[in-house]
This record gives structure tokens, C-alpha cells and sequence, in this order.
């Protein structure tokens, strides 16, 4: 008979054995596909994440305006359009302001109509919540009557918070009015801009960092029940079959078991995906039609996993010796040996050491040789955890009776005590590494503001092209609302020695004496003060100044030739006598001011069509809801007022992206980590039946049992936890030298990861305990 024939013959009666076996086989290739079928749906989700994001980016580029066609007159297929975001408890609005000015003007994406003026037109995130309690305050804000709800097309996510507002009175006053644009198209196709090194470096480390626990969890859900398997086994040899035949037919019942898994896991990713919708962190979802992995992946994974299955089958049976009186396995095993379990982190350690020191300023990393690194190491936790624990509990005698129990059972079966740890000892490294190098180039991705949330919580910057409310008035209405300790208006105009101006223009702010307060260090001041700036930055090359007495031009100082002809010409103003010499200091928004600094009575009348006008507002962080009610009463006013949250640092977009990618994959790979683990302890208390009831029956104490069992799973794991710490550690370390980043120990991500790994294996040991105790009964002894 030829070979394809003999493999086939052998593995098909290990798939009857599988599941025609009785209830025994059936429930053990049930658990082995619940195992398989999990990381079966990580895997097919994360092959679909690429899409995934494609399909966000090509929805949101379908309806910008970045580089769409515009024209310079109103026209019949003509559009305004003017953005204007909000924030509502931390959460950002994507908000626009549309105006047809003809029959033919361009919809945006996902609506039907433009809405009308007052209308808007809701994503069903915000529908829902403006519908809501959460929303009673934001009601206030957006309370025009909604015309339609947003379609698909129109969203990158069904998560994401939008609104159009319909308008008759927006306008464009000028080419100078970069606020509203008149477009006659929406769309544009992005060139995407690519990743640092470091920043690609991160995204490969993520995803083999979460993918390397799903293989190792695949690979010890193929084999539960490998004991009773194995007795099966002998028996086969007893009746005439050879070593290698009851080779192929263990790796039969493991291919059922992984087919069992594949479909399982299709299911379950199915359900994940109708789910998924409904699902919003850190205000980014995702569309379950998006999640569709692409064809080729989901084949590779398809043969990929029943593949795995055959050879990690064939693998661990290479030093177990079938024989037909019994398996080797229960005799006192072989000392482990060392020296190629250290073989594999070594490898690793040497394909990422020769890249130390590369970060930015040298090319690209060698994705294969970095994910080979990464892999071996990892890996190296697995063949090192049986060595390790079987050394442990080798020199493991004295004790308690639950504790000698546990040790006894150890030492007999190390390696698959060791094998359901080894997935959330990779998960642990993995995670702490990726932490690690997180905090090393945060740095690198963080900038500070220069802003002072302290003395200013928001900023409202006033567009005087579309806003003719006086500032003042605008600073009034903030401050009277519930919350706000303080709305200090600052306006500032250009002035220039002669006309027109060049560079040498002086900047002349005007507010009362509390608000230039915010921008100079004054020792006295009375309205009719005036004020000449001194710092470091009022020598540069825009920053003139002016002398007590001088004539300036205030207002359009620049007189740009497509400025239209009813533009104001600057008005003269003369810098008052008095004029004293201060310090600059830096305003809450991080600005230090230069030119003058003018009281209201003795500023220019004219300040022009474009000054510099602002509201600083102080709020008090004790009572509720007092940003959003100052939000409520700019957007009342203006909503072309932009109010900017104060923030000391701010992130940049990828390197945030990125992290907010680990946070998915990470809470991904816990669930898995969790729900496998308990499936793996239940497979190993239904093994371990018959044994529980035994020594119940001969008057074992259930305590006494109980403490063992959990001896039984505390001890490797806390030996993984272990390694987990000291491979996360050095991995960390080696890819903070490639990120050309100081080599520091984060011990707040060693000690949280550790942490985690832990609290999931508590959590897991909790749910066990009640089948634990319905096992450990005599009459589990009941046989047919």
C-alpha cells in the first residue's frame, strides 16, 4: 500500500476514534475543538483587521473635502461647508455646518438630502446618544429637529459621533476665509504617510506578540487527554498495530479534533462579528461587514491549523514508547536536558542584537529577522518551563499532605502541568516587553503643549470672519454659566510703522487689566495703562516693537493684492505716552506674546477684519458638567467658535494608533487566555476523575484534595510568571537598544502584566472549583 494511502488509512481511524469513541471521545474532542476553535477566531479575526482598517480609511476619505474641487463663485452644483468639531465629556464630535447654494450641490456620504436650515442629520451613535440620559446636556447644544439619520457609507465606524447642520446664513467672505470652503465634490485618495522604523517596528512586535499565545494555545488544546489517549494507544499495539501507525492514528484523532475547532471557531468568529458593532473603545469601532478576513489568510488558516495539529501530535509522542502492556510516560520520566532548550532563546537573541542602536536614523528593521527573534525567544518560555518546573519540584519532598500530593503528581507528569501555563507565560512576556518599549520611546512620540490646564481648562479661539459678536459680550455669557470661575478675553491686531508692512509688523493686544495679567508679569495696572513686551522671543524677526509716542498703522497692515476693494484700510493709532516696559509671559494656551499690551480705553477703535481673539475659561473641576455647559453657551453663540481643550502633552497620531491597537489585541488575547485555560482545567480534572474519587472513597479529606489541586496549578504558574517576568524583561531590554532608547526597567508594566497574568489564572481557578468538588465524590468510581 502506498504511503499517501497508509497516512490516510491511519488518520481516518483516528477521526472515527475521535468521535465514535463513546461519551469519553466525543467530550475530549469537544474540549480540544472549544480550545482549537478559539484561537481559531482570534486568528481569523486578526487576518481581518487590515481590511478592517482599509475600509475605515476609504470612508473617511470619501467624504473630506481636503483636496476637493472648489470654485470662487456660488454656482448651481456649489456647496459651503465649514467644520465645526465638539467635545462632550471627553468624547470628540465630528461636527459640519452645509449650505446649498444650488440645485446640483454635492451630498456628503450617507445622506440623502441636505438638511434644511437648523436641521441636522445624526450618526446613529449620536442619535442614540442624544436619546439618552448620558445626553441630556448635549441636547441643550444640539437641539435643532433631526431631518435623517446617517447611512454606512457615510461613517468610518458605527461608533463614531457626527452631525451635519443645515444653515441659510453661512458665508464665504473672501478667498481670505479659510473656515468655510465652497467645494463642488467630497472625496480625495490619501498617500497614506508611512511609519518611522521604530513606529513599524512596533506594529510587527504587536502582532506577533498577541498571535504567539494563540499558537501556543492551539498547540496545547490539540493535546488534551493525552493520557488516556495514550493507554488507547497500547492497547492498539496489543492487537497487532506498529509504533508508527498508533503515531498517525493519535495525530487522526488530533486532526478531527482541530477540524471539530476550525468549525467551531468559524462559528464563534461569526458570532464576535455580529457583536462587534456594538463595541466601541476609545471611540474607535468597527463595521461587522469590515470584518471579513481576506480569502487567502482564512485558507491559511484553514490548513495551517489542521496541519499544526498532525505535527504537534507527531512531536510529542517522539519520546513516548508505545508498547502493548503500556506507555513508557508512566514510569518515572528522563531528566529534562538543557543545553537546546537554551538553543532557541539564544538564536533570538542573536538575530536582534545586531540591530541594537539602529532607531530612526537607519533604515527600516528587517521584519523577518525581527518577528524570528521575537518568535524564538518566546518560544524558548515554553521548552524552558518544563525544565524549569521539573527541577523545582524535583527537590520537593516535605510538607503537607496536599502538598506532597501536588509535588508527587508533578514530578510524574511536569510537561503537562507546564503546557497550559506556557500560553499565558508567552502572553505575559510579550505584553511586557511591548510595555516596555511603549514607555522607553513615549518620549520620542509625546510633545509638550506649552498650555496650563490650571490656569485655563479651555481656549475659545473666535473666527471674526464669520462672527460678529462682540468679544467681550461672548466672555460675558461664558462666565455667567454654573461652573465658570472666569472668561478672560484677549484680542490682539497687527500693527506696522508703514504701509504696507513687511516683517517688521508689532502686535498689539488689548484686554482689560486681568487679561493682560495672563500674558506680561505686571506690577501695577489701571485701565488707560499701556505696556511694551520685552522677552526672548519679542527680538525675532516678527516680533517688532514700538516706542511710548510712535504712529502705527493698525488693521489689514498687509493690504494683500486679492484682498477685496470694500476691505477697511488701517486706521492710525498713536502708542500712548505712558507706555511702561514689562516682561512677556506665556498666555494658559502657551503663546508669550510680543509688540504692546493696551488697556481698552486707549486702544485703536479699528483692529481690522482678522484680529487674534480668544477667551480663556477657568472652570471649577469640582462641579459637574461645567466644561460642557461653557461649551454649550459658545456653540449658542457662535458655532463657528472653536473651544480647544488645554492639555500639557499631546501624542502623535501613530504612535497612539498603534497603542490603541495593543489595547484590542491584548483584551483579545486575555479572553482567550481566560476561556482556554478553563477548558484546559476542566480536561484535567475529567482526566483526573476517577483518581479524586478514589482517594475520597478511602477517606481523603475534600480540603486536603482541594489544597492539592491547587498546588497543582499555583505552582507553575507562579514558576511561569517567573520566567514570564525575567524573558519579558530582557526582550524589552534588547528592543529598547534597538529603539536607540536608554535601557530601563519599567517595573510598573513588569509588575502589571505579571499582575494581570495572575488575576486571569485566579479567576479561571475560582470557576474550577465547583466541578472540582462534584468530581471528588465516591461514586465517581461508577463504571459500565
Amino acid at each position: 500500500m502506498s504511503r499517501p494511502r497508509v497516512w490516510s488509512r491511519d488518520l481516518g481511524m483516528g477521526a472515527r476514534f475521535a468521535l465514535g469513541s463513546g461519551r469519553e471521545g466525543w467530550i475530549r474532542t469537544l474540549l480540544t475543538g472549544v480550545g482549537v476553535g478559539l484561537g481559531v477566531a482570534l486568528l481569523l479575526i486578526s487576518t481581518a483587521i487590515p481590511g478592517a482598517l482599509t475600509a475605515r480609511y476609504e470612508r473617511g476619505d470619501a467624504r473630506s473635502t481636503m483636496h476637493s474641487d472648489t470654485a470662487d463663485a456660488p454656482g448651481p452644483d456649489t456647496l459651503l461647508y465649514a467644520r465645526i468639531g465638539q467635545t462632550y465629556q471627553h468624547k470628540d464630535i465630528e461636527g459640519h455646518v452645509l449650505r446649498a447654494e444650488g440645485p446640483d450641490a454635492p451630498l456628503p456620504p450617507g445622506l440623502k438630502k441636505i438638511p434644511g436650515p437648523g436641521e441636522l442629520a445624526l450618526s446613529p451613535a449620536l442619535d442614540r446618544l442624544l436619546k439618552s440620559s448620558e445626553g441630556a446636556l448635549l441636547r441643550e447644544r444640539l437641539d435643532g429637529p433631526v431631518s435623517e439619520i446617517v447611512g454606512d457609507q457615510g461613517l468610518v465606524g458605527p461608533g463614531e459621533l457626527l452631525f451635519y447642520l443645515g444653515s441659510d446664513t453661512l458665508t464665504k467672505n473672501g478667498p481670505d476665509d479659510h473656515r468655510v470652503e465652497r467645494i463642488t465634490s467630497f472625496g480625495y485618495e490619501a498617500d497614506r504617510d508611512t511609519l518611522d522604523p521604530v513606529l513599524m517596528l512596533m506594529v510587527v512586535l504587536t502582532f506577533v506578540a498577541l498571535l504567539m499565545p494563540v499558537a501556543v494555545f492551539i498547540a496545547t488544546a490539540v493535546r488534551f487527554g493525552g493520557e488516556r489517549r495514550d493507554r488507547r494507544l497500547a492497547a492498539l499495539r496489543l492487537v497487532g498495530a506498529d509504533s508508527m501507525m498508533v503515531r498517525r492514528i493519535a495525530a487522526g484523532e488530533a486532526l478531527a479534533g482541530s477540524l471539530a475547532g476550525l468549525v467551531l471557531g468559524t462559528g464563534f468568529f461569526a458570532v464576535g462579528r455580529s457583536l462587534v458593532g456594538s463595541v466601541s473603545l476609545q471611540q474607535r469601532s468597527v463595521f461587522p461587514a469590515d470584518l471579513d478576513p481576506a480569502p487567502w489568510l482564512a485558507a491559511l488558516v484553514a490548513v495551517a491549523v489542521p496541519a499544526a495539529a498532525v505535527a504537534v501530535t507527531l512531536f510529542a509522542l517522539r519520546g513516548v514508547v508505545i508498547e502493548p502492556l503500556g506507555v513508557v510516560r508512566t514510569a518515572r520520566p528522563s531528566r529534562r536536558r538543557i543545553w537546546w532548550r537554551l538553543l532557541l532563546p539564544l538564536v533570538g537573541l542573536g538575530l536582534l542584537v545586531p540591530m541594537d542602536g539602529r532607531g530612526n536614523d537607519h533604515g527600516r528593521f528587517n521584519q523577518w529577522q525581527v518577528s524570528g527573534g521575537v518568535v524564538l525567544l518566546l518560544v524558548g518560555i515554553t521548552v524552558l518551563l518544563p525544565w524549569l518546573l521539573e527541577r523545582f519540584v524535583g527537590r520537593m519532598s516535605a510538607g503537607p499532605v496536599s502538598w506532597q500530593l501536588a509535588v508527587r503528581r508533578l514530578q510524574v507528569g511536569s510537561g503537562s502541568a507546564a503546557r497550559p501555563v506556557n500560553g499565558i507565560a508567552v502572553a505575559v512576556a510579550g505584553a511586557i516587553a511591548l510595555q516596555m518599549l511603549f514607555a522607553g520611546v513615549e518620549g520620542d512620540y509625546t510633545r509638550a503643549t506649552g498650555q496650563d490646564p490650571s490656569r485655563a481648562a479651555v481656549a475659545v479661539l473666535v473666527n471674526r470672519t464669520s462672527s460678529d459678536r462682540p468679544i467681550g459680550e461672548l466672555a460675558q455669557r461664558i462666565a455667567s454659566v454654573p461652573g465658570v470661575t472666569r472668561a478672560v478675553p484677549l484680542t490682539s491686531a497687527q500693527a506696522a510703522h508703514r504701509m504696507p508692512a513687511e516683517q517688521d509688523t508689532v502686535q498689539v493686544t488689548v484686554g482689560t487689566c486681568a487679561a493682560l495679567a495672563e500674558v506680561a508679569t505686571l506690577d501695577s495696572c489701571k485701565e488707560g495703562d499701556a505696556f511694551a513686551l520685552t522677552g526672548p522671543s519679542s527680538e525675532g524677526a516678527y516680533g517688532g516693537t514700538a516706542e511710548p509716542g510712535d504712529e502705527l498703522f493698525v488693521g489689514n497692515v498687509h493690504r494683500y493684492e486679492s484682498a477685496p476693494d470694500d476691505r477697511p484700510a488701517p486706521v492710525k493709532w498713536q502708542v500712548p505716552a505712558g507706555a511702561r516696559t514689562v516682561p512677556a509671559r506665556q498666555d494658559p494656551s502657551g503663546l508669550l506674546r510680543t509688540g504692546l499690551l493696551v488697556t481698552p480705553s486707549v486702544a485703536p477703535q479699528e483692529l481690522g477684519d482678522f484680529p487674534d481673539a480668544r477667551i480663556f475659561v477657568e472652570v471649577d473641576e469640582s462641579g459637574p458638567d461645567a466644561l460642557d455647559r461653557a461649551r454649550n453657551a459658545v456653540f449658542k453663540a457662535d458655532p463657528f467658535v472653536t473651544a480647544m481643550t488645554l492639555r500639557h502633552t499631546e501624542q502623535a497620531a501613530g504612535f497612539s494608533s498603534i497603542r490603541t491597537g495593543l489595547f484590542f489585541g491584548a483584551a483579545a488575547v486575555l479572553v482567550l487566555i481566560g476561556a482556554s485555560l478553563f477548558v484546559s482545567q476542566l480536561e484535567q480534572l475529567r482526566e483526573r476523575r476517577r483518581l479524586l474519587s478514589s482517594l475520597v472513597a478511602f477517606g481523603t479529606r475534600r480540603s486536603t484534595l482541594s489544597l492539592s489541586v491547587l498546588w497543582q496549578t499555583a505552582v507553575p504558574i507562579v514558576l511561569g510568571l517567573v520566567l514570564a517576568a525575567a524573558v519579558g524583561t530582557a526582550l524589552g531590554a534588547v528592543l529598547m537598544g534597538m529603539a536607540a532608547q536608554p535601557v530601563r526597567i519599567d517595573w510598573p508594566s513588569v509588575l502589571g502584566m505579571t499582575g494581570v497574568g495572575a488575576g486571569v489564572v485566579a479567576a479561571v481557578t475560582l470557576l474550577s472549583l465547583p466541578p472540582l468538588l462534584r468530581m471528588m465524590r465516591p461514586d465517581g468510581l461508577r463504571t459500565e
